[in-house]
């Protein structure tokens, strides 16, 4: 996520193993890992590749989720309809309390939590066909958002916005919801686009120095 291999180059499990220091069996699995949450591609000749994190639709699936995220919100705001499910919410703010005092190690793996926070908000509005589009985007964009939790500041941040969102909703403070909710996805999609640029152009870097490599070597 790094850049540190250059973009389409193809990962051997020799030479993978031999550069971690492991045996091909534990590369193995996590090349299949890697191929499930988009990081890598499998070739016609059934290699691994390195993927190109995708940012040609990023802006407008982020400005999709967003859309979706606020109007779980909002929709309390009519008359007609039900208030957020406190049931729901209320284990939900619980567990992010735990996280904020017990906070887990930066992991991209941590794009499942988060996205389970943002899909539970939306359950609780009480619109399933909202939850399911959502839920829909975060898989179109995970493999990018990965890019948001290499850091402990971020995971952090993530926490604490989190809980205010959940304790506002709580609350029945749903214009105070909006305003944080509209920051934390804001906030996450530059983060993503910023650190997702980066590392592309680190795999271009790569690739140009592996070009010039073989060239050399002729």
């Amino acid at each position: 996520m790094l850049g540190e291999f250059a973009i389409r180059s193809r990962l051997v499990e020799e030479r993978v193993a031999a550069l971690l220091e492991v045996s091909r069996t534990p590369v193995r699995e996590a090349l299949v890992r890697l191929l499930a949450d988009g990081l890598v591609e499998r070739g016609q000749d059934g290699g691994y590749y390195v993927a190109q994190p995708d940012l040609h639709d990023l802006r407008d699936l982020y400005e999709l989720r967003v859309t979706l995220e606020l109007r779980g919100i909002s929709r309390a705001l009519e008359p007609a309809v039900r208030g957020h499910d406190p049931a729901v919410l209320e284990p939900l703010r619980d567990q992010w309390r735990a996280l904020r005092d017990d906070q887990p190690e930066p992991d991209p793996q941590f794009v499942v939590m988060d996205e389970d926070f943002h899909v539970t908000m939306s359950r609780a509005s009480g619109n399933a066909a909202l939850t399911s589009t959502l839920a829909s985007v975060n898989a179109r964009i995970r493999a990018v958002r990965m890019y948001d939790f290499l850091t402990a500041d971020r995971i952090t941040l993530t926490i604490l916005q989190h809980l205010e969102i959940v304790e506002e909703v709580l609350a029945g403070r749903l214009e105070d919801a909006l305003t944080a909710m509209r920051r934390h996805v804001g906030e996450s999609m530059d983060v993503v686009e910023r650190r997702a640029a980066r590392a592309i152009t680190q795999m271009a870097l790569n690739r140009g120095r592996r070009h010039d490599v073989d060239r050399g070597s002729h």
